[in-house]
């Protein structure tokens, strides 16, 4: 009968156990994988590279590509620049440690000398004064550095001088550490010289002892001009 029949297909399929189709899951392309982690790793270089590109543009132009045809500079160009070393043991006057990267972010103009400061030594100070405020505008890209190099105490005159307006940074640096990062010219002593370190942390040109003033701001103005789309005041 119709009704036992289908009772009976009913009974047959509730003990017929449920079967389950497995479909195969696709394996990961792992040349797809690599091709996606190589176009990244080219996108950040070329982002990179934009970026870094009115750096290298401005020490290009300013070190390299010269209209004249003739160097120009009065003071001497170090080349390569030397970076602060990391090591540097910088500390200031009353004996914290300074990390040498803390230099970094701007334009520095560098004395270097005992804390007795002779004649040259002030007369330098000077010199890095008056120049900062000569510049006008831009006078905020360029820092004050004193690097002491003995464990004696700067004389209050001296220290009331360069704290005049915006004062000077002083550090306290072994001369023989920093030695391994500036040097003096062939037959002079580190202290003749007045140094420029740019933003990037890196020594880049050296002054003539006894320099002319007007002739070291002209070379400070074309650094300033030259880096004028990558630096910024302040650090």
């Amino acid at each position: 009968m119709s009704g036992s029949n289908s009772s009976a297909r009913g009974s047959s399929a509730a003990t017929e156990p449920l079967s389950f189709t497995v479909h195969s899951v696709p394996s990961p392309d792992l040349g797809d994988a690599a091709r996606r982690t190589a176009i990244g790793r080219l996108k950040m270089i070329a982002v990179l590279a934009v970026c870094a590109a009115p750096v290298i543009a401005s020490y290009l132009t300013y070190f390299v590509i010269r209209p004249e045809g003739r160097t120009t500079n009065y003071s001497e160009l170090v080349t390569p620049p030397r970076p602060v070393p990391e090591g540097l043991p910088l500390t200031t006057l009353a004996g914290e440690r300074v990390k040498p990267a803390s230099l970094q972010g701007q334009w520095l103009l560098v004395v270097v000398a005992d804390a007795a400061c002779d004649a040259t030594c002030e007369r330098h100070l000077y010199l890095q004064r008056q120049l900062r405020e000569t510049l006008g505008r831009d006078k905020d890209r360029l820092d004050k550095l004193w690097l002491v190099t003995d464990d004696a105490t700067p004389r209050p005159a001296v220290m009331q001088a360069i704290e005049s307006g915006t004062p000077a940074t002083v550090l306290r640096v072994p001369r023989d550490e920093l030695a391994k990062w500036l040097a003096p010219a062939e037959g002079q002593t580190l202290s003749q010289h007045l140094y420029v370190v740019d933003p990037m942390g890196q020594w880049m040109m050296r002054v003539p002892p006894n320099p002319d003033p007007p002739k070291l701001k002209r070379d400070i103005d074309r650094l300033l001009r030259a880096s004028a789309s990558w630096d910024r005041p302040g650090r």
